[in-house]
């Protein structure tokens, strides 16, 4: 199978119950960009929309087979990290994690609802390892904070994290703006040619899975063989499509719709 044409993507994360993030957000990002999606399991949670009820982690041993495996059988064209959940698994990734594709790092801390799912002490192996092999790094505002080791209130402040996360060794950030206030979503790629904004419309409810469904989507752009910048570009207007045309009836908290089909 590595010698065909066949285009694929593999995500390293978490498996959501609900669908919504994770593993399964993903893989329908992948779909509905024409990339043939793989997958590595780092932990099973119980969750919904409003909340995450339990994570059971896997033993390092197998994600690392899992990498191995999928590795030897396919020729991808990117990779992407989500939830890792613990030191352990970031050791064993970067381990396993074969030279040569582009690495997309979803530094996922901290659920949508608030429940931590990524442990305190694995933020230095992250650091230290992980993120000097990645092309991209994609932080929220609030991962932004703890990788730059600083306040992110102002999109200055967003240039300024970015700067500092890029000089950990990752050949791009994109920070992500949707905590800001304000009537539109400004995003950030911060890379050694400077910094290149886009925004685009704040729409007035939350979206369970966007932070997910937005980094597979580089991926995916980059696995087709795109650099940074374009690929930002494409995964921008994606997620813009999937978060206007998000799921869920009336109410604050929607559900990520990758491709923008409507769900009824």
């Amino acid at each position: 199978m590595a010698d065909t044409e066949m285009i694929a993507a593999c995500s390293i994360a978490g498996s959501d119950s609900g669908g919504g993030a994770g593993i399964q957000a993903d893989l329908k990002t992948f779909t509905a960009l024409g990339v043939f999606g793989l997958t590595v399991i780092t932990a099973v949670t119980a969750q919904n929309t409003r909340e995450v009820r339990g994570t059971w982690m896997l033993p390092p041993e197998a994600v690392q087979a899992q990498i191995e495996a999928v590795a030897d059988g396919f020729a991808i064209g990117a990779w992407k990290t989500g939830m890792l959940g613990n030191a352990p698994n970031i050791r064993a990734v970067a381990e396993a994690l074969p030279e040569g594709a582009p690495l997309v790092i979803d530094p996922v801390m901290v659920s949508t609802s608030g429940y931590r799912l990524l442990a305190d002490d694995a933020i230095k192996d992250l650091v230290e390892i992980l993120i000097p092999r990645a092309e991209v790094v994609t932080p929220n505002l609030p991962e932004a904070e703890v990788l730059a080791k600083m306040r992110v209130a102002t999109v200055e402040d967003m240039e300024k994290a970015g700067r500092r996360i890029l000089d950990l060794g990752t050949r791009a950030v994109v920070v992500k703006g949707g905590h800001l206030s304000g009537g539109t979503a400004i995003d950030l790629l911060v890379d050694r040619d400077g910094v290149m904004p886009l925004s685009g419309e704040r729409y007035p409810y939350s979206v369970h899975g966007s932070g997910c469904c937005f980094s597979a989507a580089l991926a995916a752009h980059l696995a087709r063989g795109m650099s940074a910048r374009p690929a930002f570009t494409a995964a921008r207007t994606f997620i813009d499509t999937a978060i206007r045309e998000a799921s869920g009836g009336p109410g604050s908290l929607r559900i990520v719709n990758p491709g923008g089909k409507i769900i009824r």
